[in-house]
């Protein structure tokens, strides 16, 4: 069945090749433009501070720097701050502004530009920070006009993880949703709502310049025409194909593979019934199989996770977490039984449409969940509503997706799940982890650190906040005409690495 479904599909791509070949515009093989295919439009904000999504940060960090950032190692390196100290009691960082760098209207960068982007995420007037951590700021000074000083209220070894904060210039810092202005490698030219986001290099960047002078991020919502659209011509390279579109692709396409770090799991409202009982939310954990959710659906690909991190945290991933509920059809039952459920239950996992990888994903569950009397029902939603719905009125059941970090710090992944987190979506509250998140950030000592960070890991394990999954396989489609292409430790696509095959 699935070898006649390829040649079905290569029969369809065969047919619309030339079509869409008609209507691709300037092609990458010139070597000065490239258009990028991705799932799902910029519908958070252009503006990096308010950005909530994953796919839209992958679009930002082509356009925004902090004063440091990360680089596909994993490591965090000089950006818009060309050297930083920081003094013995680790409460005061002091931040050399870059010389002669720009923002992309061609304005230098100021300390005070620095100033107002920090000042910004620490004090939104609401008591919630943009940037959790910024909360911990007690001053941010002008030493001179080279020289920033951010004084924190209590040593935190991991602060500097947040310096990937993206600054603004202060004159158009409120504009920035709709005049986007940042001192990365590519410039924002122009959005079509649904259609693209164009970018443009600057030549102006004080780093290594872009290869490739343009770039178009092409929205394409309907995964069934993704492969449609690159053997056509209209896109060049799509991150994060399935296996079955990869065997689809001819030999113009090289398929690189690396690891999305996400935390796919089947995110539970945890102050929802049933899902606000232990013992059901458990009993669900019982019931799956990452293995098989792998191996259907991903082709035995993937990582299996067993709590809210992924291996690319190295020290601070948990592997003996998988283990913590190898499937036991029996036990679940069990379970369902004590916390009232004899003959299982009825609930909606929505899922955002545009990702195939977690809509197959919730296909496997649905029937995994079968065997213990458990019936999931699945409702494929606009990643607009996702976003509204879920993730911002938290008005659902459950939901497949995959969370990222948008850090190079264990508290990007495991924050969300303190009790009165702004992005605690899935509104998991218990005073005992709260007590060891709290521990973690304020110890000064990396190893105690780790073990409180770990703590966290066990109880969202233990307490069954999620059914975790997997961190999946990534497969990048590109297109032979390019080379250069990097896997980062975070969920970012790095355009100015790639570079035409002269």
């Amino acid at each position: 069945m699935r070898r006649f479904k390829n040649l079905l599909v290569s029969a369809l791509v065969l047919m619309l090749t030339v079509a869409l070949c008609g209507c691709g515009g300037d092609k990458a093989g010139d070597g000065e433009t490239i258009t990028v295919g991705i799932p799902q439009d910029i519908e958070d904000s252009l503006d990096p501070h308010l950005a909530m999504a994953a796919g839209t940060r992958e679009v930002l960090f082509n356009i925004f720097e902090g004063l440091v950032k990360p680089n596909s190692n994993g490591d965090l390196v000089p950006a818009v701050a060309s050297e930083y100290t920081v003094d013995d009691e680790g409460k005061t960082y002091t931040f050399t502004l870059r010389d002669g760098i720009t923002f992309h209207n061609g304005e230098p960068v100021t300390v005070e530009d620095i100033i107002a982007s920090i000042e910004r995420c620490a004090d939104t007037g609401s008591g919630d920070p943009l940037v959790a951590a910024f909360s911990n700021i007690e001053s941010v000074t002008k030493s001179d006009d080279k020289h920033v000083v951010i004084t924190l209220v209590t040593p935190d070894t991991d602060f500097i993880s947040n310096m990937t904060t993206a600054i603004l210039p202060a004159s158009n810092i409120d504009n920035t949703a709709n005049e986007p202005i940042g001192t990365g490698p590519y410039m924002y030219v122009s959005r079509s709502p649904q259609e693209n986001i164009i970018l443009k290099r600057y030549d102006g960047y004080w780093g290594e310049k872009a290869y490739i002078e343009n770039v178009t991020f092409k929205i394409i919502s309907n995964p069934d025409t993704i492969v449609m659209n690159l053997e056509g011509g209209a896109v060049d390279m799509f991150p994060r194909v399935t296996t079955a579109q990869a065997e689809q692709l001819s030999d113009n396409f090289k398929i690189e593979e690396g690891t999305m770090n996400l935390v796919q799991a089947l995110y539970l409202n945890n102050a929802a019934e049933p899902f606000n009982d232990v013992k059901v939310r458990q009993a669900l954990c019982y019931a799956i199989s990452p293995k098989e959710i792998m191996d259907y659906a991903f082709d035995g690909r993937g990582t299996e996770i067993g709590s809210s991190m992924f291996p690319s945290f190295g020290k601070y991933y948990m592997p003996e977490l998988n283990d913590t509920y190898n499937t036991d059809v029996e036990k679940a039952k069990a379970l369902l039984a004590e916390a009232g459920y004899p003959d299982g239950f009825e609930f909606t996992i929505k899922v955002p449409s545009n990702y195939t990888q977690h809509v197959d994903t919730a296909q496997v569950l649905k029937e995994e969940f079968k065997a213990i009397g458990v019936t999931a029902n699945i409702e494929l939603i606009e990643w607009s509503s996702w976003l509204s719905d879920v993730y911002t009125g938290r008005d659902y059941e459950a939901t497949v997706i995959g969370v990222d970090a948008s850090t190079l710090s264990p508290r990007a992944l495991l924050g969300r799940f303190v009790s009165d987190a702004g992005n605690n979506f899935v509104n998991f509250n218990s005073k005992e982890y709260d007590e060891a998140y709290n521990a973690a950030i304020n110890s000064t000592d990396d190893a105690t650190q780790t073990e409180y960070y770990k703590k966290c890991e066990e109880i969202l394990a233990k307490e069954a906040a999620n059914v975790y999954i997997q961190d999946p396989a990534e497969l990048v489609a590109i297109n032979k005409k390019f080379t250069g292409y990097e896997f980062y430790p975070l969920y970012a696509q790095d355009i100015s690495k790639i570079k035409p095959v002269k």
